[in-house]
Protein backbone atom coordinates (compact mmCIF):
# COMPACT_ATOMS: atom_id res chain seq x y z
CA UNK A 1 0.00 0.00 0.00
CA UNK A 2 1.46 3.63 -0.50
CA UNK A 3 0.65 4.62 2.66
CA UNK A 4 3.21 1.51 4.24
CA UNK A 5 5.78 3.15 6.56
CA UNK A 6 9.49 3.22 5.64
CA UNK A 7 10.31 0.95 8.74
CA UNK A 8 7.67 -1.43 7.51
CA UNK A 9 9.58 -1.73 4.26
CA UNK A 10 12.84 -2.55 5.34
CA UNK A 11 11.38 -5.01 7.99
CA UNK A 12 9.80 -7.07 4.93
CA UNK A 13 12.90 -6.62 3.42
CA UNK A 14 15.50 -8.09 6.39
CA UNK A 15 16.48 -4.63 6.37
CA UNK A 16 15.94 -4.21 10.01
CA UNK A 17 16.44 -6.47 12.83
CA UNK A 18 15.51 -6.20 16.35
CA UNK A 19 14.63 -2.69 15.87
CA UNK A 20 18.50 -1.96 14.39
CA UNK A 21 18.97 -1.71 10.81
CA UNK A 22 21.23 -3.92 9.06
CA UNK A 23 24.43 -3.57 7.07
CA UNK A 24 22.70 -4.29 4.13
CA UNK A 25 19.90 -1.16 4.74
CA UNK A 26 22.63 1.19 5.41
CA UNK A 27 24.67 0.53 1.69
CA UNK A 28 21.37 0.71 0.09
CA UNK A 29 19.52 3.64 1.68
CA UNK A 30 21.84 5.43 4.04
CA UNK A 31 22.68 8.94 3.67
CA UNK A 32 26.57 8.39 4.33
CA UNK A 33 27.50 4.66 3.97
CA UNK A 34 31.01 5.17 3.32
CA UNK A 35 30.80 6.64 7.01
CA UNK A 36 30.45 2.86 8.28
CA UNK A 37 32.06 0.86 5.63
CA UNK A 38 35.28 2.84 4.05
CA UNK A 39 36.26 2.12 0.85
CA UNK A 40 32.39 1.28 0.14
CA UNK A 41 32.53 3.62 -2.85
CA UNK A 42 33.91 3.22 -6.61
CA UNK A 43 36.73 4.60 -8.47
CA UNK A 44 36.57 5.12 -11.92
CA UNK A 45 39.88 6.48 -13.67
CA UNK A 46 40.76 6.94 -17.45
CA UNK A 47 44.36 7.18 -18.47
CA UNK A 48 46.36 7.93 -21.72
CA UNK A 49 47.82 4.75 -23.66
CA UNK A 50 47.08 1.58 -22.15
CA UNK A 51 49.27 2.12 -19.67
CA UNK A 52 48.63 3.49 -15.68
CA UNK A 53 51.62 6.44 -16.07
CA UNK A 54 49.01 9.06 -17.08
CA UNK A 55 46.18 9.75 -15.49
CA UNK A 56 43.40 11.61 -17.49
CA UNK A 57 40.54 11.80 -15.43
CA UNK A 58 39.67 10.56 -11.66
CA UNK A 59 36.57 9.75 -10.05
CA UNK A 60 35.83 8.82 -6.48
CA UNK A 61 31.59 8.01 -6.48
CA UNK A 62 29.91 8.27 -2.82
CA UNK A 63 26.68 7.60 -1.62
CA UNK A 64 24.41 4.91 -1.74
CA UNK A 65 24.47 1.65 -3.76
CA UNK A 66 21.44 2.86 -5.74
CA UNK A 67 23.29 6.62 -6.26
CA UNK A 68 26.88 4.90 -7.41
CA UNK A 69 25.22 2.70 -10.30
CA UNK A 70 23.57 5.79 -11.79
CA UNK A 71 27.14 7.94 -11.09
CA UNK A 72 29.24 5.62 -12.03
CA UNK A 73 27.18 4.50 -15.20
CA UNK A 74 27.77 8.21 -16.24
CA UNK A 75 31.16 8.78 -15.23
CA UNK A 76 32.57 5.37 -17.61
CA UNK A 77 30.40 7.01 -20.59
CA UNK A 78 32.14 10.23 -20.20
CA UNK A 79 35.77 8.25 -20.46
CA UNK A 80 34.76 6.36 -23.50
CA UNK A 81 34.19 6.47 -26.84
CA UNK A 82 31.01 7.14 -28.97
CA UNK A 83 30.97 7.35 -32.81
CA UNK A 84 27.41 7.40 -34.73
CA UNK A 85 26.23 6.31 -37.61
CA UNK A 86 23.05 7.17 -39.90
CA UNK A 87 22.61 4.06 -42.21
CA UNK A 88 19.50 5.93 -44.65
CA UNK A 89 16.96 3.67 -42.98
CA UNK A 90 15.45 5.66 -40.62
CA UNK A 91 16.62 9.46 -39.65
CA UNK A 92 17.64 8.40 -36.41
CA UNK A 93 21.55 8.34 -35.87
CA UNK A 94 22.56 5.06 -34.29
CA UNK A 95 25.28 5.25 -30.78
CA UNK A 96 28.30 3.03 -30.97
CA UNK A 97 30.21 2.81 -28.07
CA UNK A 98 33.16 1.24 -27.73
CA UNK A 99 31.97 -1.59 -25.29
CA UNK A 100 27.99 -2.48 -25.25
CA UNK A 101 26.68 -0.04 -22.48
CA UNK A 102 23.99 -3.58 -21.46
CA UNK A 103 27.53 -5.19 -20.41
CA UNK A 104 28.98 -2.61 -18.91
CA UNK A 105 26.01 -2.19 -16.69
CA UNK A 106 25.67 -5.74 -16.34
CA UNK A 107 29.24 -5.34 -14.75
CA UNK A 108 28.77 -2.85 -12.78
CA UNK A 109 26.08 -4.50 -10.93
CA UNK A 110 27.57 -7.59 -10.61
CA UNK A 111 30.75 -5.48 -9.22
CA UNK A 112 28.36 -4.09 -6.12
CA UNK A 113 26.13 -7.25 -5.21
CA UNK A 114 29.02 -9.35 -5.21
CA UNK A 115 31.82 -7.34 -3.52
CA UNK A 116 32.89 -7.99 0.01
CA UNK A 117 32.19 -5.20 1.84
CA UNK A 118 34.50 -6.07 5.13
CA UNK A 119 37.56 -5.93 3.06
CA UNK A 120 38.11 -2.35 3.33
CA UNK A 121 41.21 -2.34 1.76
CA UNK A 122 40.25 -0.65 -2.11
CA UNK A 123 36.99 0.61 -3.42
CA UNK A 124 35.50 -1.18 -6.81
CA UNK A 125 37.91 0.22 -9.38
CA UNK A 126 37.17 0.84 -12.40
CA UNK A 127 39.76 1.53 -15.53
CA UNK A 128 39.68 3.00 -19.10
CA UNK A 129 42.67 2.56 -20.99
CA UNK A 130 43.35 3.18 -24.61
CA UNK A 131 42.11 -0.24 -26.05
CA UNK A 132 40.61 -1.81 -22.82
CA UNK A 133 38.43 -1.50 -19.85
CA UNK A 134 38.91 -3.27 -16.57
CA UNK A 135 36.63 -3.59 -13.43
CA UNK A 136 37.51 -4.97 -10.11
CA UNK A 137 35.34 -5.72 -6.72
CA UNK A 138 37.11 -6.76 -3.59
CA UNK A 139 36.03 -10.42 -2.94
CA UNK A 140 37.01 -13.38 -4.96
CA UNK A 141 34.18 -15.67 -6.37
CA UNK A 142 32.25 -17.55 -3.47
CA UNK A 143 32.60 -20.82 -2.66
CA UNK A 144 31.88 -23.98 -5.31
CA UNK A 145 32.06 -21.31 -7.81
CA UNK A 146 35.27 -21.39 -10.05
CA UNK A 147 36.00 -19.12 -13.37
CA UNK A 148 35.21 -22.36 -15.57
CA UNK A 149 31.50 -22.56 -14.08
CA UNK A 150 30.68 -19.15 -14.43
CA UNK A 151 30.55 -19.36 -18.38
CA UNK A 152 28.31 -22.85 -17.97
CA UNK A 153 24.96 -23.32 -16.69
CA UNK A 154 25.73 -22.02 -12.56
CA UNK A 155 23.41 -21.75 -10.08
CA UNK A 156 23.32 -17.93 -8.11
CA UNK A 157 25.18 -17.41 -5.23
CA UNK A 158 24.94 -13.83 -4.61
CA UNK A 159 27.92 -12.88 -1.76
CA UNK A 160 25.28 -10.19 -0.36
CA UNK A 161 21.85 -11.71 -0.23
CA UNK A 162 20.26 -8.95 1.01
CA UNK A 163 21.34 -6.24 -1.16
CA UNK A 164 20.80 -8.77 -4.61
CA UNK A 165 16.78 -9.04 -3.62
CA UNK A 166 16.16 -5.54 -3.07
CA UNK A 167 18.31 -4.94 -6.73
CA UNK A 168 16.20 -7.84 -8.02
CA UNK A 169 13.11 -6.15 -6.46
CA UNK A 170 14.17 -3.09 -8.78
CA UNK A 171 14.10 -4.42 -11.33
CA UNK A 172 17.98 -3.90 -11.97
CA UNK A 173 19.43 -7.47 -11.64
CA UNK A 174 18.08 -11.17 -12.34
CA UNK A 175 18.39 -13.86 -9.40
CA UNK A 176 19.09 -16.90 -11.65
CA UNK A 177 23.05 -16.43 -12.09
CA UNK A 178 22.43 -14.88 -15.87
CA UNK A 179 24.30 -12.30 -15.41
CA UNK A 180 27.83 -13.51 -17.09
CA UNK A 181 25.42 -14.72 -20.00
CA UNK A 182 24.27 -11.85 -20.49
CA UNK A 183 27.68 -9.96 -20.84
CA UNK A 184 28.62 -12.33 -22.72
CA UNK A 185 25.56 -12.47 -25.31
CA UNK A 186 26.35 -8.49 -25.57
CA UNK A 187 29.88 -8.59 -26.34
CA UNK A 188 29.08 -11.37 -29.40
CA UNK A 189 26.22 -8.78 -30.74
CA UNK A 190 28.93 -5.99 -30.59
CA UNK A 191 30.90 -8.21 -31.67
CA UNK A 192 34.14 -7.53 -29.79
CA UNK A 193 35.95 -10.03 -27.73
CA UNK A 194 34.55 -12.02 -24.69
CA UNK A 195 35.70 -10.40 -21.66
CA UNK A 196 38.68 -12.01 -19.28
CA UNK A 197 37.49 -13.25 -15.71
CA UNK A 198 40.43 -13.58 -13.45
CA UNK A 199 40.99 -13.87 -9.63
CA UNK A 200 43.26 -11.47 -8.26
CA UNK A 201 44.84 -9.64 -5.75
CA UNK A 202 41.92 -10.74 -3.38
CA UNK A 203 38.80 -9.54 -5.82
CA UNK A 204 37.61 -10.77 -9.03
CA UNK A 205 38.33 -8.90 -12.00
CA UNK A 206 36.58 -8.54 -15.89
CA UNK A 207 38.53 -7.16 -18.56
CA UNK A 208 37.23 -6.10 -21.57
CA UNK A 209 39.06 -5.41 -24.98
CA UNK A 210 37.81 -3.19 -28.10
CA UNK A 211 39.10 -4.72 -30.67
CA UNK A 212 40.09 -8.83 -31.76
CA UNK A 213 44.19 -8.61 -31.90
CA UNK A 214 44.62 -11.93 -34.32
CA UNK A 215 42.26 -10.14 -37.29
CA UNK A 216 44.22 -8.69 -40.02
CA UNK A 217 43.36 -4.77 -41.26
CA UNK A 218 40.70 -6.05 -43.90
CA UNK A 219 38.76 -8.06 -41.49
CA UNK A 220 38.75 -5.54 -38.85
CA UNK A 221 37.18 -2.88 -41.37
CA UNK A 222 34.90 -5.45 -42.62
CA UNK A 223 33.88 -5.78 -38.30
CA UNK A 224 33.31 -2.07 -38.29
CA UNK A 225 30.91 -1.77 -41.06
CA UNK A 226 28.93 -5.01 -39.81
CA UNK A 227 28.40 -2.87 -36.09
CA UNK A 228 27.61 0.05 -38.35
CA UNK A 229 25.44 -1.99 -41.06
CA UNK A 230 24.47 -5.00 -38.97
CA UNK A 231 25.67 -7.07 -41.81
CA UNK A 232 28.27 -6.99 -44.89
CA UNK A 233 28.10 -8.71 -48.55
CA UNK A 234 31.23 -10.34 -50.31
CA UNK A 235 31.08 -7.87 -52.68
CA UNK A 236 30.65 -4.84 -50.13
CA UNK A 237 33.92 -6.41 -48.36
CA UNK A 238 35.84 -6.14 -51.68
CA UNK A 239 34.95 -2.49 -52.23
CA UNK A 240 35.56 -1.01 -48.94
CA UNK A 241 38.78 -3.78 -48.94
CA UNK A 242 39.78 -3.21 -52.42
CA UNK A 243 40.12 -7.15 -52.10
CA UNK A 244 39.78 -10.00 -54.64
CA UNK A 245 36.62 -12.37 -53.99
CA UNK A 246 38.86 -14.96 -52.99
CA UNK A 247 40.76 -13.09 -50.48
CA UNK A 248 37.02 -12.01 -49.16
CA UNK A 249 36.03 -15.74 -48.97
CA UNK A 250 39.15 -16.89 -47.35
CA UNK A 251 39.01 -13.43 -44.27
CA UNK A 252 35.39 -14.28 -43.36
CA UNK A 253 35.80 -17.88 -43.51
CA UNK A 254 38.02 -17.26 -40.49
CA UNK A 255 36.09 -14.94 -38.94
CA UNK A 256 32.95 -17.49 -39.26
CA UNK A 257 35.39 -20.29 -37.58
CA UNK A 258 36.95 -17.95 -35.05
CA UNK A 259 33.07 -17.71 -33.78
CA UNK A 260 33.64 -13.43 -34.80
CA UNK A 261 30.74 -13.38 -36.98
CA UNK A 262 27.40 -15.61 -38.45
CA UNK A 263 26.92 -16.29 -41.42
CA UNK A 264 23.66 -14.42 -41.28
CA UNK A 265 25.84 -11.18 -40.35
CA UNK A 266 28.63 -11.82 -43.31
CA UNK A 267 26.04 -12.79 -45.78
CA UNK A 268 29.10 -14.72 -47.90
Amino acid sequence: PNDESVLSILDKLSLIIDGKITNAGILLFGKNPQKAFINSNIRVGAFKGNDSTTIVSDRIIDGNLFEQVTKAEEAIKFCINVNYSITGETSERKEIWDYPLSAIRETLLNAIVHRDYFDRSSPIQIKVFKDWLWFFNPGNLVEDITIDSLKSFHPSKPRNPLIANVFYRAGLIEQFGSGIDRIMHACHTEIIPEPEFTEECGGFSVKFKKEFTNLNKRQIQALIYIKENGSITNSKYQEITNSKRATVKRDLSEMIDLGIIEIGRAHV
